[in-house]
C-alpha cells in the first residue's frame, strides 16, 4: 500500500480477504488509495486498462526493456505463493533482473519505480 501511494497508483486489489493495515504504512495510504477486495483481481480491471503480470518465470519479459502501458492493472503474486500459470501465459508477464524472488513490497516498489523513471525521460 505504502509503494502504492509513494508512486501514484489509482487503486490497490486484493484477491480474496488478505488486506490489513500494517504498522509500515506510517501514511495510511489506505486512507488515499481505494482498495478493494475482490473473489477474482480481473473483477477489478478497470475499462480499457491492460493487465500486467509481475513473476520470475520463463517466458517473463525482462523489466529493463519494458514499455509501461499507460493504464496498466498490474498483477502481483502473493508473499505465500505466484501468479497462476493461466495469467502469466495470457497476459503480458515481466520481471525485475534479479537472481532470487524478492519479496511483495520490494516486488511492487521496483516495478511502480520503474514505470515513473521510464515516464519522466
Amino acid at each position: 500500500m505504502r509503494a502504492a501511494y509513494c508512486y501514484g497508483a489509482a487503486m490497490v486489489a486484493v484477491q480474496g480477504a488478505r488486506f490489513r493495515k500494517l504498522a509500515t504504512d506510517t501514511q495510511k495510504a489506505w486512507r488515499h488509495i481505494p482498495v478493494l477486495e475482490v473473489a477474482n483481481l480481473r473483477d477489478a480491471l478497470p475499462f480499457d486498462c491492460q493487465i500486467v503480470c509481475v513473476e520470475l518465470t520463463a517466458n517473463a519479459r525482462p523489466l529493463v526493456n519494458f514499455v509501461h502501458p499507460e493504464r496498466a492493472f498490474y498483477i502481483f503474486g502473493p508473499e505465500d505463493g505466484n501468479v497462476p500459470e493461466e495469467l502469466t501465459s495470457r497476459y503480458t508477464t515481466i520481471a525485475a533482473p534479479t537472481d532470487h524472488c524478492m519479496n511483495l513490497a520490494a516486488t511492487v516498489n521496483v516495478i511502480l519505480y520503474d514505470r515513473r523513471a521510464k515516464r519522466i525521460k
